[in-house]
């Protein structure tokens, strides 16, 4: 008869807890951050961050180190945190390894993509456009970062899933200044872009898409030499934002 008992050297499945709630801190700051109601170069007070999240200072303190170490937040001892300003080479490169992954995600995704793959891009293209017409930023990036990462899930290779996914973030707060400038145009990209990859085009989906992500990137650069970012604004969390800050 099977024994019941367990190898001493079975380790046991340790039950989930809770998310700490520095995590959850760090998440509503980085969002926050990528939405710009947090903007590049201001100057973060924990006290006033912690007013606005409902949390004490310790988590806040916890998070910005979070922050710190991905790059989301400088700290400058003697002067506090700031949330990080991105430089053009940071972008840049940024997003042109974004262009290469993507190009291939849109290849690949014109080869395995069936019905209802097409019809969850053809969705989210509605909700975009809506979003455009509405003058709704938030929807339009929203939108944006699903499309691209749908054609990306499409692909099937979880590998440049994984990869792709580690870029969305940074590609969300770049493109989030920029959304209403690229508006109609960018969502007629997308149009073209489901249409090749409908019709199991690989090549000219990949080409669509290399262009796509080609554009956004010169787009942000132009904006940035046009509209400098400043390195730091005043010594205060904006009180006015899109939507409520999400309480933690």
């Amino acid at each position: 008869m099977p024994s019941t008992e367990l190898p001493q050297q079975t380790s046991a499945r340790r039950i989930d807890r809770p998310v700490p709630l520095r995590e959850r801190v760090y998440q509503a700051m980085q969002e926050l951050i990528i939405s710009r109601q947090l903007a590049p170069g201001q100057h973060l007070v924990e006290s006033e961050l912690a007013e606005m999240l409902g949390v004490s200072r310790q988590p806040i303190r916890e998070a910005l180190q979070l922050l710190n170490s991905e790059g989301w937040v400088d700290l400058r001892p003697g002067y506090g945190a700031f949330v990080h300003a991105p430089t053009d080479a940071e972008v840049d490169q940024l997003l042109a390894v974004r262009a290469v992954l993507e190009g291939e995600s849109a290849r690949l995704a014109a080869l395995n993509a069936d019905a209802d793959g097409i019809a969850r891009l053809r969705k989210l293209c509605a909700e975009g456009e809506a979003a455009l017409a509405s003058d709704d930023v938030d929807g339009m990036v929203a939108a944006n970062a699903e499309l691209h990462r749908c054609v990306t899930e499409l692909s099937g290779n979880r590998v440049l899933l994984d990869f792709v996914s580690q870029v969305d973030r940074r590609v969300r707060w770049y493109y989030t200044p920029i959304a209403r400038n690229r508006g109609a145009r960018s969502w007629e990209e997308h149009g073209r872009l489901v249409d090749a990859i409908e019709r199991g085009d690989a090549e000219t989906a990949a080409q669509i898409m290399r262009e796509h992500t080609e554009r956004t990137r010169h787009s942000y650069l132009e904006q940035r030499a046009e509209n400098p970012e400043p390195d730091e604004q005043p010594a205060q969390v904006r009180t006015r934002r899109r939507r409520a800050a999400p309480r933690v």
